[in-house]
């Protein structure tokens, strides 16, 4: 018999340990979603498509909004204060009333908060927040859901940090309403999307992948809309920029899209009957051109505002076999949710971070639940020694009742083990939370050095992660994701346990 050859197989050693997608890329999922079933795939643009340099562009909001607020009246100081672009994060809550800047748990329970940039104490938050029931959507409370609005945050507490150091009295209302006014006025009037356009490379990360992504769609029989608040000469230079020669099938980036809305005014376009539009397009200036009512929509063709009933309506679709992505939670997710079937992607830009971060920590989080554990047991000891000590009490009355002394004795130097083992065991359990304590600390900078995780706080899930799960059928960081799964996958979510599966 001849000798078998030994076959070329590679250096096993060099073969990566794990296979698949790294989960910082991967696709996550809340609710089953087989995209089998999906016919149209719709997008947002800002902060979706379009994915911007988040400090960048907090640096200049906040450039631009201060200025104007000291046209408003505020001091000229507001232009020089410290601004920290790392400080907000989403799912934050403003007190207008008190100026502070809140976390709340799913429940929502604040169970952080800082005034300006100092924290504060718990003491001052239980008995401002936990002793009674916060009502977040009341006048008082303004809620942060938008990577948008990240900078109103920066410049808030800069503000009130800043201005109450300088012995400034502050009208906190009245502040966050001027940031909100000033951050808007800016955005209407160019200072800022005229800054973005000029040098778009500086303020948006072009992914290379995104236009093999929309191909890939295409390719497997999908049609893609884009659905965007943006208005049509800053949509027509940001997708031009972002999709413009990135592959020779496609002359430009309207060629990607069987339906382009803009200025949809989300969440009204889910909730209102407004007029859908036709924008008339010059060849020679592709970013102006005349409006018209529209009665169709038509590939090729750019539209503006419209309703939800009627884009269903003329593109003969049910909710249910549409997808749209997109990363705002109420205007893109939210009210899609709520106010029809379609199924909902999210963007959640920050998932790359905060994967790294809880790998990062992995080794922490086992002891935490090592931890936890302990100290489990250490309740399940302290109760059981607890019980004994109350019957031995019982029974040294009974046996003193009883004239049986001797016995008394007995039972009182048992009774005295049981009370120095509850005073361990009380011991170590002070032991058990101050290390609970350190470790969820250690935690909790990890992931972000004012606020922690952005989907968690604490053991429970954070507001804003109790948002994502409730309204995205799946979530992942960009768009461009999906090109590692084909686009008839079956998205699957994980088994759903309760605690007492667990």
């Amino acid at each position: 018999m001849a000798e078998q050859l030994p076959l070329p197989l590679p250096d096993l050693s060099s073969l990566p340990s794990r296979v698949g997608i790294p989960r910082a890329q991967r696709v996550y999922v809340n609710r089953n979603l087989k995209m089998t079933g999906i016919d149209w795939v719709g997008f947002d643009m800002d902060y979706t498509l379009a994915i911007y340099d988040q400090d960048e562009m907090d640096r200049l909001s906040i450039e631009a909004t201060a200025a104007k607020l000291v046209g408003w009246g505020w001091p000229e100081a507001v232009t020089s204060l410290r601004y920290d672009t790392r400080f907000p994060i989403r799912g934050l809550l403003i007190d207008r009333r008190l100026g502070h800047v809140l976390k709340m748990d799913r429940y929502k329970v604040v169970q952080k908060g800082y005034h300006g940039f100092r924290p504060i104490p718990r003491e001052e938050i239980r008995s401002l927040y936990q002793s009674r029931k916060l009502r977040p959507t009341t006048p008082r409370y303004h809620w942060i859901d938008t990577l948008y609005a990240l900078s109103e945050v920066a410049l808030y507490a800069g503000i009130v940090d800043g201005l109450e150091a300088r012995g400034v009295t502050v009208d906190y209302a009245k502040l966050f309403t001027d940031i909100r006014e000033c951050i808007d006025e800016a955005h209407r009037d160019g200072t800022i999307v005229d800054r973005v356009l000029e040098d778009p490379g500086r303020y948006v990360h072009r992914d290379p992948m995104l236009a093999q992504t929309l191909h890939k769609f295409r390719s497997a029989g999908k049609r893609l809309f884009l659905l965007t608040n943006s208005r049509w000469p800053f949509t027509q230079a940001m997708m031009d920029y972002l999709l413009g020669g990135a592959m020779p099938e496609y002359p430009s980036w309207r060629h990607y899209f069987d339906v382009v809305i803009c200025a949809a005014c989300k969440p009204a376009f889910f909730e209102e009957k407004r007029v859908l539009m036709e924008r008339e397009i010059d060849p020679a200036r592709p970013g102006n051109g005349t409006l018209r009512p529209a009665s169709h929509l038509e590939r090729g063709r750019v539209y503006e505002g419209g309703n939800l009933l009627d884009f269903e309506r003329l593109l003969k679709v049910t909710g249910d076999r549409v997808l749209y992505v997109g990363d705002h939670i109420y205007g893109d997710i939210l009210r899609s949710k709520k106010d029809s079937a379609w199924r909902t992607a999210m963007i959640v830009q920050e998932m790359e971070a905060e994967v790294a971060a809880h790998e990062a920590c992995a080794e922490d989080l086992h002891r935490l639940a090592d931890v936890g554990a302990r100290r489990d047991q250490l309740e399940d000891e302290l109760r059981a020694n607890q019980v004994l000590f109350k019957e031995l009490s019982r029974q040294i009355d009974a046996a003193a009742e009883g004239g049986n002394a001797a016995q008394a004795a007995q039972l009182e130097t048992v009774r005295g083990r049981v009370k120095r083992a509850v005073e361990r065991v009380r011991g170590a359990m002070r032991g058990v939370e101050a290390e609970t304590l350190a470790l969820e600390t250690v935690v909790s900078r990890r992931f972000h050095p004012f606020w922690g995780s952005l989907m968690k706080e604490g053991t429970e899930m954070s507001s804003f992660g109790d948002q994502v799960e409730a309204y995205a059928c799946v979530y992942t960081s960009r768009v461009s994701n999906l090109l590692h799964y084909s686009p008839l996958q079956y998205f699957r979510s994980p088994r759903d346990l309760m605690p007492h599966e667990m």
